[in-house]
């Protein structure tokens, strides 16, 4: 597989759009179109929060009734939660505005909203800004990068990614665009994430393969602690790769789940660094654990500790916080056999070694944990199994950022 400078138009069929619609400020784009002439088989997992949004029940239902998509509507400002009844209504009058549109049945369109929680659509503009986006479909690099940013919110920056490989001497695509800075804790995947691509699989081998890759990326971030009530991440693909399709494991399924695990972790990646106030990327990792599951709680535990991203804030080595978090997260380990080793572009310092502080250097330390990325590096000595986390440090900005966001 090979990475390269791409959105969700590269693979083939793939068109997008953006509009300013003003449903969150005047002059910037609020609305995004995703769109494949050619039906899609679609998979998608969306959040655990008991309390769900309209348009995470109208786009789970719509793909576990096994219908094939065309189009994706996103608006941005507004996250149509708790709306009751009319919000779910207006899930449907986006898909038939769109589907009239688009000359498709509006059960081939799946909506997605992000925004303030509580509030209804402004359907007036809503509908207006579908008819906008469609004569503005394109399937240029350009048009990728309009649409990833038009459903940001607190996102700093725009989130994209793409991969080109080969299955049955076809060369495929598989590409992504995401958002998530704030609210930001999975239990499934904190954000919402658009993935396209034009090999060839079966809904249900999509399905797997999506289900499969989400556990050891989109749910190994961690920002703020808080699951969305919104959270979607959705795959669609069209097939126009032309391989034979993919409808067992085999080594053509497990290559292609290899390139979505790429495009997954690469957005989760993103989203984790660019949380919202964030200065830094915090990843780590645990290995020498006995089984994967002791190794991710242990990896999240430590990165979800407002104590612990307080401290990589600070650039301090403080890890008492970390063997700390690392206690309380109801995993069996040895405190008495932790290494810990912290890791960026400014070197690497091994802190603790068997429990004990190791007498390191603070100025060595300090300079190693003020870099844009930073590993923490756990070793427990207890097995051969390892997980990775990705977060970030907790900044004076994300209580302002959040203190301010309605107001």
């Amino acid at each position: 597989m090979k990475k390269t400078d791409g959105g969700v138009t590269l693979p083939s069929g793939f068109t997008a759009s953006a509009f300013a619609a003003g449903i969150k400020k005047a002059g910037r784009n609020d609305m995004a179109l995703l769109y494949s002439k050619t039906p899609c088989h679609a998979a998608g997992t969306f959040t655990s929060n008991l309390v769900k949004a309209a348009p995470v029940i109208w786009d789970r239902d719509l793909i576990q009734e096994g219908n094939d998509i065309n189009a994706v509507v996103v608006n941005s400002g507004v996250a149509n939660a708790c709306t009751g009844q009319e919000g779910c209504g207006y899930c449907k009058d986006t898909a038939e505005a769109a589907a009239g549109l688009l000359g498709v049945s509006y059960k081939n369109v799946l909506v997605a909203s992000t925004g303030v929680i509580g509030r209804q659509l402004p359907m007036d503009k809503i509908t207006e800004g579908v008819k906008s986006l469609v004569p503005l479909l394109a399937d240029g690099r350009q048009a990728a990068n309009d649409a990833a940013c038009a459903i940001m919110t607190t996102d700093t920056v725009s989130k994209e990614t793409a991969y080109t490989f080969t299955l049955d001497g076809k060369e495929c695509a598989i590409a992504g665009m995401s958002k998530g800075s704030g609210m930001i804790n999975p239990k499934m995947c904190t954000m919402l994430a658009f993935i396209t691509t034009d090999a060839a699989i079966s809904r249900e081998m999509l399905q797997t393969a999506l289900s499969e890759v989400v556990e050891d990326t989109f749910n190994m971030i961690s920002v703020d602690g808080d699951t969305s009530t919104n959270d979607t991440c959705v795959v669609l693909a069209n097939g126009l790769a032309g391989n034979t399709e993919i409808t067992e494991k085999n080594e053509d399924y497990d290559t292609f789940k290899e390139v979505l695990f790429a495009v997954s972790k690469d957005l989760a990646m993103m989203m984790a660094a660019d949380g919202e106030g964030a200065s830094c990327l915090f990843e780590v990792t645990v290995k020498g654990a006995e089984n994967v599951k002791q190794a991710k709680n242990l990896a999240m535990s430590v990165i979800s500790s407002n104590l612990t991203k307080a401290a990589i804030f600070g650039h301090d080595a403080n890890w008492g916080r970390i063997i700390c978090a690392m206690g309380y997260s109801g995993e069996i380990f040895d405190p008495d056999k932790v290494d810990l080793t912290f890791i960026s572009e400014a070197g690497s310092l091994q802190i603790l070694e068997n429990g004990l502080d190791t007498g390191y250097s603070e100025e060595l330390a300090t300079k190693i944990l003020s870099e844009k990325k930073i590993t923490a590096l756990i070793d427990l000595k207890q097995g051969g199994c390892e997980a990775t986390a990705w977060g970030c440090d907790l900044t004076f900005k994300y209580v302002s950022i959040n203190a301010d966001y309605r107001s």
